[in-house]
């Protein structure tokens, strides 16, 4: 084995027989990786890191001080079985960031894609399912079997109740309380958080055609009119109307989705408005 790729692992650190470490991993003082983790090559442990369970760490993930990774779900219905979390490449995990395993009566895992950025003391529950290129900005939270499309960004201190769907592209303002779907592209906001249009943002950032943002914004107008039908109505048309655009029949799709809780995130309102101060 070439010397460079050799893991450095300081002599306070205490990795535990059976653990799996790759090449040119460093693991920095008072780190304690547990006997069933796995962690990816060119993966870098600053210190004060506890990965335990049955956690395995894609190839180089950066993990900041005292986050801690792979302990047992906060859930009354766990009883010890054996659970995994599963963490993608190239993710940067903060301080105090913490995820958990899953449960043996739900998914038994929770996964986190690539390249996502977990900022400080973030949390990300038991069952979950991440996408790829996700951030999480300071302190926010999501619960368990939470899923959470490909390039989201939640603002700092948001919450995302257990069980919701954030589609992909969607924007999530700090402070925002999300109890109910949020569409693909979609911009949310508010305590009570409701949405307040597209994420133009992030639309123009993925690259999207102008063609295809002018869609989706007479898409979005349709899909929420108040003189149409209901919102699955309205979806049904849309999926009709524009047949032959990807990202308005994936809009469509999301909410006509089967789920058995499938409530969508809803326009803001006088009253919201009004609670926020806008």
């Amino acid at each position: 084995m070439d010397s460079t790729s050799i893991p450095d692992i300081h002599p306070t650190a205490l990795v535990e027989r059976g653990a799996e470490i790759g090449n040119n991993v460093r693991i920095g003082p008072f780190c304690h990786i547990g006997p069933h983790v796995v962690i990816g090559d060119n993966c870098e442990l600053m210190s004060h890191v506890v990965i335990t369970g049955g956690t395995t760490i894609g190839a180089g993930t950066r993990i900041f001080p005292h986050a801690v990774l792979g302990t047992e779900p906060q859930n009354t219905a766990y009883k010890g079985e054996k659970t995994k979390l599963v963490v993608g490449r190239k993710n940067t995990i903060r301080e105090g960031v913490t995820m958990h395993t899953g449960t043996a009566n739900a998914r038994g895992e929770t996964l986190v894609g690539d390249e996502c950025m977990f900022l400080a003391y973030s949390h990300v529950a038991h069952d979950s399912v991440l996408g790829n290129h996700v951030t999480f900005a300071n302190n926010v939270m999501i619960g368990g079997h939470t899923t959470i499309g490909d390039y989201v960004i939640i603002g700092g201190g948001a919450g995302i109740h257990q069980f919701c769907t954030v589609g992909h592209h969607a924007f999530i303002g700090g402070i925002a309380a999300v109890v109910n779907d949020v569409i693909p592209y979609g911009m949310v906001v508010g305590s009570r958080a409701y949405l307040a249009g597209l994420n133009l943002v992030g639309m123009k950032r993925s690259g999207m055609t102008r063609q295809d943002m002018n869609a989706l914004r007479h898409a979005y107008k349709d899909l929420f009119a108040e003189s149409g039908g209901t919102l699955r109505e309205n979806a049904t048309r849309i999926l009709e109307n524009y047949a032959d655009n990807a990202p308005v029949c994936d809009l469509a799709r999301f909410v006509l989705a089967d789920s058995k809780r499938k409530f969508i995130t809803p326009l803001t309102n006088r009253r919201a408005r009004q609670e926020d101060g806008i």
